[in-house]
Protein backbone atom coordinates (compact mmCIF):
# COMPACT_ATOMS: atom_id res chain seq x y z
CA UNK A 1 0.00 0.00 0.00
CA UNK A 2 1.39 3.38 -0.80
CA UNK A 3 0.85 6.00 1.36
CA UNK A 4 -1.42 9.16 0.45
CA UNK A 5 0.29 12.71 0.22
CA UNK A 6 -1.73 14.70 1.50
CA UNK A 7 -0.69 14.81 5.98
CA UNK A 8 -4.80 14.85 6.61
CA UNK A 9 -4.87 11.45 4.37
CA UNK A 10 -1.74 10.12 6.32
CA UNK A 11 -3.42 10.58 9.84
CA UNK A 12 -7.10 9.05 8.20
CA UNK A 13 -5.27 6.00 7.20
CA UNK A 14 -3.87 5.66 10.66
CA UNK A 15 -6.95 5.79 12.27
CA UNK A 16 -7.84 3.15 9.53
CA UNK A 17 -5.81 0.72 10.68
CA UNK A 18 -5.51 1.75 13.99
CA UNK A 19 -8.77 -0.66 15.12
CA UNK A 20 -6.36 -3.58 13.47
CA UNK A 21 -3.76 -3.10 15.51
CA UNK A 22 -5.69 -2.30 18.64
CA UNK A 23 -7.89 -5.57 18.42
CA UNK A 24 -3.58 -7.38 18.05
CA UNK A 25 -2.53 -5.76 21.56
CA UNK A 26 -4.59 -8.02 24.25
CA UNK A 27 -2.97 -10.97 22.95
CA UNK A 28 0.23 -9.74 22.42
CA UNK A 29 0.47 -8.41 25.49
CA UNK A 30 -0.70 -12.15 26.95
CA UNK A 31 1.88 -13.40 24.92
CA UNK A 32 -0.04 -15.74 23.06
CA UNK A 33 -0.37 -13.43 19.78
CA UNK A 34 2.02 -13.05 16.72
CA UNK A 35 4.49 -9.95 17.43
CA UNK A 36 5.34 -9.65 13.69
CA UNK A 37 1.68 -9.49 12.56
CA UNK A 38 1.29 -6.26 14.54
CA UNK A 39 4.40 -4.69 12.30
CA UNK A 40 3.65 -6.29 8.77
CA UNK A 41 0.28 -4.21 8.94
CA UNK A 42 2.70 -1.27 9.47
CA UNK A 43 4.56 -1.76 6.71
CA UNK A 44 1.55 -2.93 4.59
CA UNK A 45 0.18 0.23 4.80
CA UNK A 46 3.30 2.19 3.81
CA UNK A 47 3.99 3.23 7.29
CA UNK A 48 7.66 2.55 7.34
CA UNK A 49 8.31 5.62 5.08
CA UNK A 50 6.51 8.26 7.14
CA UNK A 51 9.45 10.83 7.51
CA UNK A 52 11.56 9.26 4.43
CA UNK A 53 11.38 12.52 2.22
CA UNK A 54 9.48 12.27 -1.01
CA UNK A 55 11.74 12.68 -3.48
CA UNK A 56 13.41 9.27 -2.68
CA UNK A 57 9.74 8.25 -2.77
CA UNK A 58 8.28 8.18 1.21
CA UNK A 59 5.85 10.97 2.43
CA UNK A 60 8.59 13.63 3.89
CA UNK A 61 6.74 14.25 7.25
CA UNK A 62 8.06 16.51 9.13
CA UNK A 63 8.76 16.23 13.02
CA UNK A 64 5.46 17.72 13.86
CA UNK A 65 3.81 15.90 11.61
CA UNK A 66 5.36 12.79 12.72
CA UNK A 67 4.40 13.27 15.97
CA UNK A 68 0.79 13.26 15.22
CA UNK A 69 0.84 10.40 13.44
CA UNK A 70 2.90 8.88 16.22
CA UNK A 71 0.41 9.65 18.68
CA UNK A 72 -2.69 8.45 16.98
CA UNK A 73 -1.47 5.42 16.32
CA UNK A 74 -0.56 5.12 19.96
CA UNK A 75 -3.85 5.40 21.11
CA UNK A 76 -4.72 2.45 19.59
CA UNK A 77 -1.08 0.36 20.01
CA UNK A 78 0.99 1.91 22.53
CA UNK A 79 3.89 -0.89 21.48
CA UNK A 80 3.35 -0.92 17.68
CA UNK A 81 4.09 2.51 18.15
CA UNK A 82 7.10 2.64 19.68
CA UNK A 83 8.04 0.15 18.15
CA UNK A 84 7.33 1.95 14.33
CA UNK A 85 9.69 5.04 15.97
CA UNK A 86 12.22 2.78 16.89
CA UNK A 87 12.65 2.17 13.14
CA UNK A 88 12.14 6.09 12.43
CA UNK A 89 14.55 6.70 15.23
CA UNK A 90 16.72 5.36 13.30
CA UNK A 91 16.16 6.47 9.44
CA UNK A 92 15.27 9.96 10.94
CA UNK A 93 18.48 11.75 10.99
CA UNK A 94 19.51 10.40 7.45
CA UNK A 95 16.11 11.94 6.78
CA UNK A 96 16.57 15.23 8.11
CA UNK A 97 20.08 15.28 6.03
CA UNK A 98 17.94 14.14 2.73
CA UNK A 99 18.98 17.25 1.12
CA UNK A 100 22.68 17.51 2.48
CA UNK A 101 25.45 17.64 -0.25
CA UNK A 102 27.74 14.57 0.64
CA UNK A 103 31.29 12.62 -0.68
CA UNK A 104 30.41 10.03 -3.06
CA UNK A 105 30.98 6.94 -0.63
CA UNK A 106 28.28 9.17 2.02
CA UNK A 107 25.80 9.37 -1.25
CA UNK A 108 25.72 5.70 -2.07
CA UNK A 109 25.18 5.20 1.51
CA UNK A 110 22.29 7.54 1.37
CA UNK A 111 20.79 6.07 -2.12
CA UNK A 112 20.75 2.11 -0.52
CA UNK A 113 19.98 2.83 2.67
CA UNK A 114 16.70 5.11 1.35
CA UNK A 115 16.00 2.16 -1.92
CA UNK A 116 15.84 -0.36 1.38
CA UNK A 117 13.21 0.88 3.23
CA UNK A 118 11.29 2.60 0.05
CA UNK A 119 11.65 -0.27 -2.31
CA UNK A 120 12.90 -3.01 -0.23
CA UNK A 121 10.29 -2.59 2.99
CA UNK A 122 12.66 -3.23 5.23
CA UNK A 123 12.98 -2.16 8.50
CA UNK A 124 15.36 -0.65 11.37
CA UNK A 125 15.98 -0.39 14.97
CA UNK A 126 18.43 0.57 17.09
CA UNK A 127 20.71 -1.44 19.49
CA UNK A 128 22.12 1.08 21.56
CA UNK A 129 21.39 -0.02 25.04
CA UNK A 130 24.44 -2.17 27.24
CA UNK A 131 24.36 -3.01 30.37
CA UNK A 132 25.81 -0.10 32.58
CA UNK A 133 25.50 2.37 30.41
CA UNK A 134 22.24 2.41 28.76
CA UNK A 135 22.15 4.00 25.66
CA UNK A 136 24.24 6.53 26.15
CA UNK A 137 27.24 6.79 24.12
CA UNK A 138 29.93 7.34 27.13
CA UNK A 139 31.29 4.04 29.02
CA UNK A 140 30.11 1.98 25.19
CA UNK A 141 32.12 -1.23 25.07
CA UNK A 142 31.10 -2.96 22.04
CA UNK A 143 34.16 -2.60 19.88
CA UNK A 144 35.15 -3.19 16.13
CA UNK A 145 37.89 -3.17 13.61
CA UNK A 146 38.57 -3.28 9.91
CA UNK A 147 39.22 -6.46 7.97
CA UNK A 148 42.26 -8.01 7.22
CA UNK A 149 41.44 -7.27 3.75
CA UNK A 150 40.42 -3.70 4.61
CA UNK A 151 37.13 -4.62 3.00
CA UNK A 152 35.07 -4.20 5.76
CA UNK A 153 34.50 -4.44 9.74
CA UNK A 154 34.66 -6.82 12.77
CA UNK A 155 32.04 -5.78 15.19
CA UNK A 156 32.13 -7.47 18.92
CA UNK A 157 30.21 -6.89 21.77
CA UNK A 158 26.80 -7.01 23.70
CA UNK A 159 23.81 -5.30 23.83
CA UNK A 160 20.39 -5.05 26.03
CA UNK A 161 16.75 -4.03 25.64
CA UNK A 162 16.78 -4.07 21.62
CA UNK A 163 13.80 -3.08 20.63
CA UNK A 164 12.68 -4.80 17.46
CA UNK A 165 14.35 -8.22 17.81
CA UNK A 166 14.32 -10.91 15.08
CA UNK A 167 11.41 -8.01 13.89
CA UNK A 168 13.94 -5.55 12.14
CA UNK A 169 16.22 -6.14 9.28
CA UNK A 170 18.97 -4.32 9.80
CA UNK A 171 20.19 -2.82 13.44
CA UNK A 172 22.13 0.20 13.67
CA UNK A 173 24.59 -0.46 16.24
CA UNK A 174 27.05 2.28 17.64
CA UNK A 175 30.83 0.29 18.49
CA UNK A 176 34.31 2.27 19.60
CA UNK A 177 37.46 1.49 17.57
CA UNK A 178 39.71 -1.41 19.63
CA UNK A 179 41.81 0.35 21.97
CA UNK A 180 40.12 3.51 22.14
CA UNK A 181 38.14 4.64 25.13
CA UNK A 182 37.63 8.00 23.29
CA UNK A 183 33.75 8.43 22.32
CA UNK A 184 34.27 10.84 19.79
CA UNK A 185 35.39 8.67 17.53
CA UNK A 186 32.58 6.25 18.22
CA UNK A 187 30.77 5.32 14.83
CA UNK A 188 27.32 3.51 13.69
CA UNK A 189 27.46 0.70 11.54
CA UNK A 190 23.82 -1.10 10.18
CA UNK A 191 23.91 -4.94 11.28
CA UNK A 192 21.75 -7.45 9.33
CA UNK A 193 19.71 -9.34 11.36
CA UNK A 194 20.86 -12.80 9.17
CA UNK A 195 24.45 -11.78 9.68
CA UNK A 196 27.16 -14.17 11.10
CA UNK A 197 27.20 -13.75 14.84
CA UNK A 198 24.30 -12.15 15.62
CA UNK A 199 22.20 -13.49 18.45
CA UNK A 200 19.12 -12.43 19.95
CA UNK A 201 18.12 -13.46 23.82
CA UNK A 202 14.75 -14.25 24.55
CA UNK A 203 12.11 -11.38 24.58
CA UNK A 204 12.37 -9.80 27.89
CA UNK A 205 9.51 -10.40 30.50
CA UNK A 206 8.79 -6.80 31.26
CA UNK A 207 5.80 -5.91 33.35
CA UNK A 208 4.88 -4.23 29.70
CA UNK A 209 5.51 -3.43 26.05
CA UNK A 210 6.36 -7.29 25.45
CA UNK A 211 4.66 -5.77 21.68
CA UNK A 212 8.15 -3.98 20.93
CA UNK A 213 9.87 -7.38 21.14
CA UNK A 214 12.86 -6.36 23.37
CA UNK A 215 15.64 -8.67 23.76
CA UNK A 216 19.39 -8.56 24.43
CA UNK A 217 22.02 -9.11 21.59
CA UNK A 218 25.02 -10.71 21.09
CA UNK A 219 27.88 -10.02 17.98
CA UNK A 220 30.53 -12.54 18.26
CA UNK A 221 32.85 -10.93 15.29
CA UNK A 222 30.19 -10.36 13.21
CA UNK A 223 31.45 -9.09 9.66
CA UNK A 224 29.13 -5.84 7.80
CA UNK A 225 30.52 -4.71 4.68
CA UNK A 226 32.14 -1.30 4.54
CA UNK A 227 28.99 0.36 2.88
CA UNK A 228 27.18 -0.60 5.89
CA UNK A 229 29.51 1.94 7.85
CA UNK A 230 26.45 4.75 8.51
CA UNK A 231 27.58 7.66 5.71
CA UNK A 232 30.80 5.62 5.50
CA UNK A 233 32.51 8.18 7.82
CA UNK A 234 33.88 7.14 10.85
CA UNK A 235 33.30 8.68 14.49
CA UNK A 236 30.53 10.90 13.25
CA UNK A 237 28.34 9.31 16.20
CA UNK A 238 28.52 11.75 18.87
CA UNK A 239 29.05 14.85 17.43
CA UNK A 240 25.35 14.05 15.46
CA UNK A 241 23.63 13.31 18.53
CA UNK A 242 24.80 16.42 20.68
CA UNK A 243 24.19 18.80 18.18
CA UNK A 244 21.00 16.66 17.11
CA UNK A 245 19.14 14.59 20.06
CA UNK A 246 15.70 14.70 19.03
CA UNK A 247 15.53 11.30 17.55
CA UNK A 248 17.42 9.71 20.07
CA UNK A 249 16.29 11.64 22.99
CA UNK A 250 12.41 11.74 22.21
CA UNK A 251 11.15 10.43 19.32
CA UNK A 252 9.09 8.40 20.99
CA UNK A 253 7.16 11.14 23.09
CA UNK A 254 4.84 11.48 20.44
CA UNK A 255 3.38 7.53 21.03
CA UNK A 256 3.37 8.03 25.19
CA UNK A 257 1.57 11.02 24.44
CA UNK A 258 -0.74 8.62 22.29
CA UNK A 259 -0.90 6.56 25.32
CA UNK A 260 -2.55 9.45 27.72
CA UNK A 261 -4.67 10.18 24.86
CA UNK A 262 -6.12 6.90 25.27
CA UNK A 263 -6.07 7.02 29.22
CA UNK A 264 -8.35 9.70 28.85
CA UNK A 265 -10.43 7.95 26.28
CA UNK A 266 -10.96 5.35 28.24
CA UNK A 267 -12.02 7.22 31.34
CA UNK A 268 -14.48 8.82 29.70
CA UNK A 269 -16.50 6.54 27.65
CA UNK A 270 -16.16 4.35 31.10
CA UNK A 271 -18.25 7.37 33.00
CA UNK A 272 -20.38 8.07 29.91
CA UNK A 273 -21.87 4.78 29.73
CA UNK A 274 -22.06 4.46 34.01
CA UNK A 275 -25.57 5.38 34.73
CA UNK A 276 -25.28 8.47 36.32
CA UNK A 277 -21.75 9.40 36.22
CA UNK A 278 -21.59 11.42 33.23
CA UNK A 279 -24.48 14.36 35.84
CA UNK A 280 -21.74 14.22 38.99
CA UNK A 281 -20.20 17.74 39.01
CA UNK A 282 -16.93 15.89 40.71
CA UNK A 283 -16.77 13.46 37.31
CA UNK A 284 -16.99 16.43 35.43
CA UNK A 285 -14.54 18.50 36.79
CA UNK A 286 -11.68 15.40 37.53
CA UNK A 287 -12.32 14.95 33.55
CA UNK A 288 -12.04 18.44 33.10
CA UNK A 289 -8.92 18.20 34.67
CA UNK A 290 -7.48 15.37 32.97
CA UNK A 291 -8.30 16.98 29.55
CA UNK A 292 -6.94 20.06 30.42
CA UNK A 293 -3.82 18.46 31.01
CA UNK A 294 -3.68 16.22 28.22
CA UNK A 295 -4.43 19.36 25.78
CA UNK A 296 -1.30 21.49 27.46
CA UNK A 297 0.86 18.03 26.88
CA UNK A 298 -0.36 17.85 23.15
CA UNK A 299 0.26 22.01 22.64
CA UNK A 300 3.86 21.39 23.74
CA UNK A 301 4.52 17.95 21.86
CA UNK A 302 3.37 19.64 18.25
CA UNK A 303 5.06 22.71 19.63
CA UNK A 304 8.36 21.20 20.21
CA UNK A 305 8.05 19.34 16.96
CA UNK A 306 7.41 22.77 15.00
CA UNK A 307 10.81 24.14 16.69
CA UNK A 308 12.73 21.13 15.52
CA UNK A 309 11.11 21.85 11.90
CA UNK A 310 11.97 25.16 11.78
CA UNK A 311 15.70 25.42 13.33
CA UNK A 312 16.81 21.77 13.99
CA UNK A 313 19.97 21.28 16.10
CA UNK A 314 19.40 24.91 17.44
CA UNK A 315 19.72 24.77 21.73
CA UNK A 316 16.01 26.31 21.56
CA UNK A 317 14.80 23.65 19.52
CA UNK A 318 16.64 20.83 21.44
CA UNK A 319 15.53 22.42 25.19
CA UNK A 320 11.48 22.23 23.55
CA UNK A 321 11.96 18.46 22.83
CA UNK A 322 13.17 17.97 26.39
CA UNK A 323 10.94 19.73 28.26
CA UNK A 324 8.30 18.04 25.91
CA UNK A 325 9.49 14.49 26.78
CA UNK A 326 9.49 14.97 30.72
CA UNK A 327 6.12 16.82 30.66
CA UNK A 328 4.49 13.83 28.90
CA UNK A 329 6.46 11.41 31.56
CA UNK A 330 4.95 13.30 34.64
CA UNK A 331 1.50 13.42 32.80
CA UNK A 332 0.68 9.56 32.46
CA UNK A 333 1.00 8.45 36.07
CA UNK A 334 -1.04 11.75 37.25
CA UNK A 335 -3.46 10.45 34.54
CA UNK A 336 -3.17 7.20 36.01
CA UNK A 337 -3.97 8.10 39.46
CA UNK A 338 -7.43 10.23 38.35
CA UNK A 339 -8.54 7.01 36.22
CA UNK A 340 -8.30 4.67 38.85
CA UNK A 341 -10.09 6.87 41.54
CA UNK A 342 -12.85 7.24 38.71
CA UNK A 343 -12.97 3.44 37.29
CA UNK A 344 -12.54 1.60 40.60
CA UNK A 345 -10.19 -1.07 40.76
CA UNK A 346 -12.66 -3.74 38.80
CA UNK A 347 -11.33 -1.16 35.84
CA UNK A 348 -7.66 -2.54 36.67
CA UNK A 349 -8.17 -6.05 36.91
CA UNK A 350 -5.29 -8.13 34.70
CA UNK A 351 -5.96 -8.25 31.67
CA UNK A 352 -8.37 -5.44 31.49
CA UNK A 353 -7.47 -2.50 29.09
CA UNK A 354 -6.74 0.24 31.22
CA UNK A 355 -4.67 -1.84 33.41
CA UNK A 356 -2.33 -2.80 30.09
CA UNK A 357 -2.04 1.49 29.56
CA UNK A 358 -1.32 1.86 33.22
CA UNK A 359 1.60 -0.48 32.65
CA UNK A 360 2.74 0.85 29.05
CA UNK A 361 2.60 4.65 29.92
CA UNK A 362 4.87 4.21 33.08
CA UNK A 363 7.97 3.52 30.96
CA UNK A 364 8.17 6.83 29.51
CA UNK A 365 9.90 8.05 32.43
CA UNK A 366 12.31 5.12 32.77
CA UNK A 367 13.25 6.01 28.58
CA UNK A 368 15.80 7.92 27.77
CA UNK A 369 16.14 11.10 28.34
CA UNK A 370 15.03 10.45 31.94
CA UNK A 371 12.93 13.32 34.08
CA UNK A 372 16.03 14.61 35.71
CA UNK A 373 18.34 14.46 32.66
CA UNK A 374 15.24 16.76 30.31
CA UNK A 375 15.37 19.54 33.52
CA UNK A 376 19.18 19.46 33.37
CA UNK A 377 19.03 20.10 29.88
CA UNK A 378 16.23 22.67 29.96
CA UNK A 379 18.04 24.22 32.75
CA UNK A 380 21.49 24.45 31.42
CA UNK A 381 19.80 25.86 28.13
CA UNK A 382 18.35 28.70 30.29
CA UNK A 383 21.47 29.82 31.78
CA UNK A 384 23.00 29.80 28.71
CA UNK A 385 25.28 27.09 28.63
CA UNK A 386 26.98 25.74 25.63
CA UNK A 387 25.31 22.65 25.27
CA UNK A 388 27.59 21.38 22.17
CA UNK A 389 30.02 20.93 24.10
CA UNK A 390 30.72 16.64 24.49
CA UNK A 391 31.33 18.17 28.24
CA UNK A 392 28.13 20.12 28.63
CA UNK A 393 25.74 17.23 28.94
CA UNK A 394 25.85 13.23 30.15
CA UNK A 395 25.64 12.15 26.70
Amino acid sequence: MSLPEDFEDILDAAHEIGPKLAALAPDVDARTGDIRETYDILREAGFLKLVVPKRYGGAGLGFEHYWQVLAALAAYNGPAALGLNMHNAVIGSMCDAADAPLPPMAENFRTWFFDEIVTGGKMFASASSEVGSGAKLMGLRTTYRPTEDGSGYVISGKKAFVSLARVADYYAVPARPEGSTDPGKISHFLVAREDAGVKFGEIYEMSAMYGTSTAGMSLDDVVVPAGRLFLGIEGMSLPKIIREPHWMIAGYTGAYLGICEAIVRFVVDAMAAAPGRADSAVVQRNLGWMSARLAAARALVFDAGRSIDADRGSIEANARVHAAKYVVGELGPDLIREAVSLCGSAAVSRGKALERLIREVQYCAVMPAKPDECLEYVGKAALGVNLYEEGAFSW
